[in-house]
């Protein structure tokens, strides 16, 4: 678990650190065109290359790493209250609401969140918003089903029912002793889900469905890599190598997590 996390926690750091140093400085302009320069490989002066364009790979990656973080940050924020609420409602209302809640619920866990989230883009457009909006609806029901399996349990507790005999409403129950009850496994999902959602924004970039273009992305540079793969490598290298290490980072993480707010999971 140590090593988990020393490792999941340096590779996280390098993420932010380059998102947070991106947003305000970088080695070149991320959007600056010098065809000059164009197609070089790493070297002291670039780091990772160029691109195309004579565009500094580094540059543009640091930059793509803020929208990767941010997008992604917002969505997990997004999906995490919105699905705590939904779930908090359906898990501890239960009845006739639950049955239509779950039922809509599980419709939606029907498709691939890839596949929602691409859904949606083509209604909403391809643009940062969208893509958070999307991508947020597509992970919403993951974070309902986890957190209506915990207050199924948690409600039956008997502090939950001490709050009801002396007079405490439902909803005060609710809000007050269920669900900060509930947070621990919201969390552990939270962290996966950071994952998940930065791999499907480098999908949908890919495919052209994110962030337009000039703006870097680690998944619309490894759409315009895609010419080059033979003759300039770097160009997909160090982009896959950053979603690749960051999914690697998150994993890490989430497992020492898990294992810290769980410790039946350490020894299972």
């Amino acid at each position: 678990m140590r090593a988990n996390t020393a490792i999941g926690g340096t590779l996280i750091a390098l993420l932010l650190g380059a998102a947070g140093t991106g947003a305000f400085w970088t080695p070149f302009d991320p959007l600056r065109i010098n065809l000059r320069a164009r197609l070089q490989a790493p070297s002291s002066l670039h780091w990772f290359g160029t691109d195309e364009f004579g565009r500094d790979v580094l540059s543009r990656i640091m930059v793509g790493a803020g929208a990767s973080v941010v997008i992604a940050l917002i969505t997990v924020l997004l999906a995490v209250t919105a699905g705590m609420v939904i779930g908090c409602a359906a898990g501890y209302i239960r009845g006739w609401a639950d049955r239509i809640i779950m039922a809509v619920n599980d419709a939606l866990l029907a498709f691939p969140g890839i596949l929602l989230a691409l859904a949606v883009m083509i209604v909403v457009g391809a643009n940062k918003a969208g893509l958070i909006l999307a991508l947020g609806l597509a992970y919403i029901p993951s974070v309902v089903r986890v957190v209506r399996g915990t207050v199924l349990s948690i409600r039956e507790k008997e502090y939950v029912e001490a709050s009801r005999v002396i007079g405490n409403s439902e909803v005060y129950s609710m809000f007050r002793h269920v669900m900060p009850n509930a947070i621990a496994p919201v969390a552990v999902l939270a962290t996966s889900m950071f994952g998940w959602v930065l791999l499907a924004e480098s999908a949908l970039s890919f495919l052209g469905l994110g962030v337009p273009p000039p703006a870097p992305t680690w998944g619309n540079m490894l759409a315009a890599s895609r010419p080059f793969m033979e003759t300039a490598a770097w160009l997909s290298i160090a982009p896959g190598l950053c979603i690749a290490l960051t999914l690697l980072g998150i994993n890490l993480l989430g497992d020492s997590l898990r294992d810290r707010l769980d410790p039946r999971m350490a020894h299972g």
